[in-house]
This record gives structure tokens, sequence and C-alpha cells, in this order.
């Protein structure tokens, strides 16, 4: 084997064809993966539009053999590994491709074709330079062929949008020559390790090597191994005295995660977790042979380490004010604040500051991490700010002045009390960041009512309640109907104000409070230890003016609680916050769906009137013709802008595979709701869908309920239903039961081992609204099914039974058919359901 470190234009140039043999597995990178790669991208692109000399991000090893050299002169190489980051950049260059050509630069969108998609001159298969598996081949081609059905709902079609909307919010920036360096970013400073296999070379015991050698060294392995290299006379008690006691008492996740953060506190913010050894090595090289010097950088490491415990374990802090702040944030939950509090606490350390100064500071912290949650602030970038922020602090000021100057910076996006009070009104909420930070927020809220008696939250089980609720019986839309806006249907309404700030709460009663009317849920909130439930009880009604006031009270205790960037109210930014997000949510579309300007509104907190207002006026925004009217109509005042030749919309959306009535209405099934959208967006819409099983069995308190809203408004399903799930439990699986507003059920199998657990579900039933969502959004993340083929097998059998119309657009999402369908055809559910126990069992047996 032989290898090189190589440019990726120069590695897919020439008349060659890289085919991803069939032990492979499918194409999986998702929203996580690619959003890494595009931001390693736009360094590269900062950097080189800025003037500074960027060098090139190595990307990882692709290792190739060397196949048949076909008749009309194509080389082939089997790719062994290293198919998904090839794949990825493939379809990052199409998407390029796409993006110059509706930006009128049809002449560098064809240079992209011809320089890196395809061998020109050949057809056929040999058309392309690369060729995935065939499970992935239909999407990818589609993409690189510019077919109507191009960014599908599977992987292949997600990063391809992905990176058409990566592209198109990068323009907005409005830098010279963006797109441009992008491609030669693209091109010439994405480093690739080609490993080939020599002819003759067992290409499948090369993978097999590759992929089962166990548990490599980790980054502070390595470190540990070079810094003790260098200490061979008091080496031995340094790593008893200092090494090994850090090492124990941080574990090796922490640990790793120390000596990143000891590099960015150091100034090396650009480093990257997967480079720390290597810049550590660099820093600690000229110091070989001075082994006093030595021993001082780990001392250094050890004392970084004592205060890296304090982080993370807020107990181990002296100062009540200091400790109290660390145990928020470790509430808040992730490691985006860690570089600055590491910091921090380095200057307190030294003398430099004083706990209630570093407790101000990091309150600031708190303050803009929940203010921009609150507002749904793009988290892009985010972590470059925190890493940025030990070398950026402003030294001649106080550490809480210097923190809050430094976040106040207009290009950080801290939002102001403006933005906070009009957001609390209008967003989303309930979508917005993790369910532990929604849940944080109402707490901290909850606390400001500063009651004699506080509620205990350590021992208290609470989640987040709707008062209006998510699936509402006909009363509460009677109510809203009297608060209608002209044009404006109660249905609308609600989705506009549901999981608004207003109508939510916390509570332990969320199976008690269900989808009742308003004065059943006032019985059991005037009950409620939390402050903030008796002052939604003492409400005489529920609805849009009661939610918009409760909003405006908590947006003030919020502006209390979590004060804002210096200068107080800042002038609202150039174009409304919403747009963007309309932006994105509209590129992330799989072809094939639609939505309505209600849902768009919905999603980002607006009105659909000015939805379909910017959208008239910007046409161009990828995939504004799959916005329709409620009905599922194109809008008549829909036009495409002024020389732009494009075919009608409902042209566009029946090549896609959208399917129309005779009324030119689209099918409802294809319909992406706003939750749809947002789960698109990546956000996390909805409570955990299964609980771990209880060990004595099924709760069966919580199947009484779920059995009786099933008598109560599915009566013809019961008894489908019930058989469904008892031949479930007769193939060895369980069933449980959610613990939100109305009663859903889940069939559960544990398709894992004591040793490596692994439960999996197909469907989640819901016994008052009348519908059964199949889990695709969570196979996805369970082997067997996230291989897209078997997620497809899955849909296509459900599909082939009457009432049920899944869309193939909706395999990453949550598709739903309606309960009535157990009713007549409850056989020929459980028929499916045998199927996938089986194809799980037949999984467990391979990975035994």
């Amino acid at each position: 084997m032989r290898a090189q470190e190589i440019t990726f234009l120069k590695l897919v140039q020439g008349d060659k064809q890289f085919q991803v043999p069939l032990y492979q597995r499918t194409y999986s990178w998702g929203r996580e993966q690619l959003k890494r790669l595009w931001e390693d991208v736009g360094e590269l692109v900062e950097q080189h539009v800025s003037g500074e000399s960027a060098t090139p991000h190595f990307l990882g090893s692709v290792v190739l053999a060397p196949g048949q050299i076909q008749a009309g002169g194509v080389q082939r190489w089997l790719v062994v590994d290293g198919q998904q980051r090839l794949t990825t950049l493939m379809l990052a260059f199409t998407a390029l491709r796409d993006h110059l050509k509706e930006s009128g630069d049809s002449r560098a969108a064809d240079r992209v074709h011809r320089q890196v998609l395809v061998n020109e001159f050949h057809e056929g298969f040999d058309h392309y330079r690369l060729l995935p598996t065939q499970a992935d081949r239909e999407a990818y081609t589609a993409c690189v062929q510019s077919r109507a059905e191009a960014g599908g709902g599977d992987n292949i079609g997600a990063a391809y949008r992905f990176f058409r909307g990566a592209l198109a919010e990068g323009q907005e920036a409005d830098v010279e020559r963006w797109v441009e360096t992008v491609e030669t970013v693209l091109k010439d400073l994405l480093s690739i390790v080609e490993i080939t296999a020599e002819p003759g070379d067992n290409v499948y015991r090369i993978f097999e090597s590759i992929n089962n050698t166990g548990v490599g060294l980790s980054q502070s392995d390595l470190l540990r191994n070079y810094v003790f290299m260098l200490l061979p006379k008091r080496g031995e008690r340094v790593y008893q005295e200092l090494w090994l006691p850090m090492q124990q008492a941080l574990g090796p996740k922490n640990l790793e995660l120390l000596v990143w953060l000891d590099l960015v506190v150091r100034g090396h913010h650009k480093t990257k977790q997967s480079e720390i050894y290597r810049e550590q090595q660099k820093r600690l090289q000229p110091l070989a042979g001075d082994e006093d010097s030595l021993q001082r950088e780990v001392e250094q490491l050890a004392e970084r380490g004592r205060r890296f415990l304090r982080i993370i374990d807020h107990s181990r802090e002296q100062s009540p004010a200091l400790r109290s702040v660390l145990e928020r944030l470790t509430s808040w939950g992730g490691q985006t604040h860690y570089p600055l509090a590491l910091h921090l606490l380095d200057l307190l350390d030294a003398g430099r500051t004083t706990p209630e100064d570093v407790a101000e500071a990091l309150g600031y912290v708190e303050s803009y991490l929940v203010r921009r949650l609150i507002c749904q602030t793009s988290t892009t970038g985010l972590n470059r700010i925190f890493m940025e922020a030990p070398k950026e602090l402003e030294t001649d000021r106080s550490a809480a002045e210097a923190v809050r100057r430094f976040l106040s910076a207009r290009r950080r996006r801290w939002p102001s009390d403006e933005e906070l009070r009009e957001a609390v009104r209008t967003k989303p909420f309930y979508w917005s960041g993790r369910p532990p930070q929604r849940s944080y927020i109402l707490r901290r809220l909850e606390e400001s009512y500063r009651a004699s008696e506080p509620v205990d939250f350590a021992k208290a089980s609470l989640s987040v309640e709707h008062v209006l609720p998510q699936r509402p019986a006909p009363a509460w839309f009677d109510l809203l109907a009297e608060e209608t806006e002209p044009n404006q249907t109660p249905q609308e309404l609600h989705d506009l104000l549901v999981h608004t700030l207003g109508n939510l709460t916390l509570t332990g009663d969320n199976a008690k409070l269900s989808n009742h009317p308003f004065e059943r849920k006032q019985q059991i909130l005037d009950s409620s230890a939390l402050r903030m439930n008796l002052e939604i009880s003492s409400a005489q009604r529920w609805g849009k003016a009661e939610i918009l006031t409760r909003a405006d009270r908590l947006a003030a205790r919020a502006v209390e609680l979590w004060p804002g960037p210096i200068g107080g109210v800042r002038p609202a930014p150039e174009e409304s916050p919403g747009w963007a997000e309309l932006r994105a949510a509209l590129v992330a579309m799989p072809s094939g769906t639609w939505t309505t300007y209600g849902d768009v509104a919905e999603l980002i907190g607006s009105h659909p009137v000015p939805v379909g207002t910017y959208l008239g006026a910007n046409t161009a925004v990828i995939g504004a013709y799959r916005v329709l009217t409620a009905e599922g109509r194109v809008s008549p005042s829909f036009r495409w802008a002024d020389g732009v030749d494009r075919p009608p919309p409902m042209e566009l959306l029946t090549n896609e595979g959208v399917r129309f009535d005779s009324l030119s209405r689209a099918h409802q099934s294809q319909r992406l709701s706003a939750a749809e959208l947002a789960t698109l967006l990546g956000r996390d819409v909805t409570p955990p869908a299964a609980h771990d099983p209880l060990p004595e069995g099924e709760d069966e308190a919580a199947a009484e309920r779920f059995r009786t809203q099933l008598r109560e408004n599915w009566p013809d399903t019961y008894e489908g239903v019930v058989a469904a799930l008892d031949f479930w439990r007769r193939q060895g699986g369980h069933v449980t039961y959610g613990r939100h507003e109305e009663t859903s059920c889940f069939p559960m199998l544990d398709a894992g081992t004591s040793r490596r657990p692994h439960l999996m579900w197909p469907v989640g039933i819901y016994p008052v609204s009348g519908t059964v969502e199949v889990v695709f959004q969570y196979l996805k993340t369970r082997s067997p099914f996230d291989d897209t083929e078997l997620r497809r097998e899955l849909l296509n059998r459900l599909n082939k039974i009457d009432g049920i119309d899944l869309p193939e657009a909706k395999l990453e999402l949550r598709p739903s058919f309606p309960l009535s369908v157990f009713a007549r055809r409850g056989d020929e559910i459980c028929e499916v359901l045998d199927w996938f126990v089986g194809v799980a069992a037949l999984d467990l047996a391979r990975r035994d």
C-alpha cells in the first residue's frame, strides 16, 4: 500500500470513478457531521477572504483499491474506507454547482460540473466520478443530474439540501467573491491522505482491519505518552504525584476535554479537539531535555484540572455566590461555556479578581445563553465565540464588565430587552433548545416569585405542560373563535399560541390535565405548590388575551432575571430574524413535500399574511413555490420575479412527486407541518417518545388511561388496537406509555443485550387525536433501521394496507396514518409488526 496527502480536486480529477462496494453501509452522515464540516470550511473561507494564510484542513484518509479499467478508459477505484467523506464532498459540489447556476453564473457552474462531478465524455454509470452503493445510487444521481426529485427524504437528499441552505445563507453576508472562495476552499484547501492498495491485496480484509481494530489511543493518551517520554529521570514520580491523580479525578472523557481547554485558554482558540496532541506536542517540543520546565507544565495542567473539576462539580467551589451560578450552568447543560469559565477561574486563583466578580461574569454568560434560546437565535458560531473569549477579554476592566462588553458586540447577537419581550409573545418556545433547558427556564421563572415555601426542584418530578392543549377538544376552538383576526381560523390562532412561553408551565400532573377544558385544569392547578400555576388558575378563561398577558408578565421577570447587553434596548436588526429561519426551513424541505403559509408562520412566530408578503416579494428563495394555501393550492398571487424563466409551481411540484386532485389541491399526506419543519431544522420538538420499561412490567395505571381514552374517542378501533398490542407482546415485545397530555402508547422491542441495551419501537399510538405515527425519525438512529432501504421497506409494507398513505419524502420524519385503520386492517398491521420483529431479531443475532 502507498499513501500520499492530496487535495480533493487532485484526488478526483481525470477519467476515473470511485465506486462504493456493496459491503459498505449506505450514506449515513447527519446534520451534526455536516455542520462540523461546514464550520471548518467557513473558517478557511474567512481566513482566505481576510488575506490570512489558510492552512489546509485535514479531513482524514481515503483507502482505495484498483478496479478494472473500463473499455472507454475510465479507471475504477473501489472505496475501501472514506466513502462518507467522498460522498459528502461530492454533494457539496453538487449544491455549489446549482447555487452558481441559480445565481446566474452558468460558466462557473459548468466548470464545477465538469471538473469534479462527471467524466464528461463517458456515458451510463461511467459518467459519474462517484458511484455510491445501489441503495444510494438513485438519490445521488438525481442530485448530479439536477432531476426534479433531487434532495429527497433520505440522507443523500438531506446532505444536498443542507449545503444548498448553507450556501444561500452564506451568500447573504454579501462578502465579495464569497462563493468563489468557497469553491477554492473545497477544491484546494481540504486535504486528504489517499491510501492505495496494490493489485492482489485482499480488499475486504483491509476493510475489516480498518473497521475492527478495537479502541485506539485518545488524544490525551498520546499526549501523556509523549510527555513522559521526555521525562526519563523523574517521570515515575511526576506520573504518580500529578498525572495519575488528575486522570483518576477527571476520568478519560474529561481529561481529554481538559487538555483541549488548556490549549484554548492559552490562546490557541482555533484548535479542534481532533488536533489536541499535535498542537500540544508543537508547544512542548522546545522544552525537550528540560525536565524542570516539563514538570511545571504538568503541574500547571493539574492545577487547571482542579479548577475544571469545580466547573463540572460545583460542590467543590467554596464561594456560595460562585457555586450557585456554576450549579445553574451545570443545570443548563452543554460545554459551550467551559473555555470562558476556566479562564475566569484561572484569573480568580491568580488573585486578579474576586469570587463575586466571577459569579457576576458567569451570570452574564447564563443570560446570554438563555436569551438566545428564547429568541431562537442561531447557534452557529456559538462555540467559537466562547473559545475566542479568553484571548479577547479586555484586561483593564473587572471580569464581569469585560465579559458583558465582549458578549455585547453586535455580531455576537445577545438579544435586547425588546427582542426578548417579542420572542416570549410570539416564538414557539416549546421547540427551543433541549427539554432540560426549557424546564430550566420555567424553573428559574418560578423561583423568581420567591415563594415563602419554594418547591424543591431536585425532588419534584415536573414536566412542561401546555395549558391550551396541543390537541384540543372542540370546546377550546369555540373559545378561540371569539378572538380570531379577519381571515384567521381558530386552528391557525391555536397554532400561533400553543407553544409560546405564555401558554406553558411546569407540573407533575400532565396525565390529569390532558386536554381537559380550562375549568377542569383550573381545579387541578389550584392545588399546585407552584406560584405560576396558582396565577394561571386565577384566570377566568384561557384564550389569546390571557396567554399574551401572561407572556408579558413572564417577559418582565425574564428581563430582571437575565440582564441584557450593554446599551439596553438596541435597535432591531436590519432583517427580522424570522426570515432567515424561514429560508432555512424551506431549503430543508425534501423534494415531493409542501407546506402552508400558516405552518411557516407557526414555525417562526409570525402570521400567514406577512409570510405571504415576504415570499411574494422573494420568490427566488429556495423552495418558495412549495408554500401553498391551507387548502393545498398555489396562491393566486404567486408570481416569479421578472426575468425568471421557471415552470409554474404546480408543474414543479408535480415533477417532484407531489400529487394534486382534480381541484388542484396538493395531497395532505405530503404536507409538512410546522413541527416537521422544526424537526428538519434539528430542533427537539417532542418530549421523549418512550421511557425505559419498569422492572416489574408495564405501568398498569398508564395502560388503563390509554384504554379509557381510546374507548372514549375511537370506540370502533378499540378491539383492533388492543389485539395488535397483545400480538406484539406475544412476539417478545412490551408496551410503554407517554406521560404528556393524552396517554400515548409505544410498542417497544428490546433488541439488545444486558451489555448493549437497544430499545426500538415502530409506531406511536395517540388515542385522543386518533393518529398513529411511524417513527422513522427515531428508527434512523437505531440498527438495523439506520439503513434507508429497511425504512423504505417498512414504509412500502405499510402503504400496501388500505387507508395508509405514507410519503417516501418523510423517511426522516414521523408521518402518520389514521387510527381507524385498526378497525378494518388490524391483521395486516400485525403482519407488518411481525416482519419488524423478525428484522430486528436477525440484526441482534448478527451483532452477537
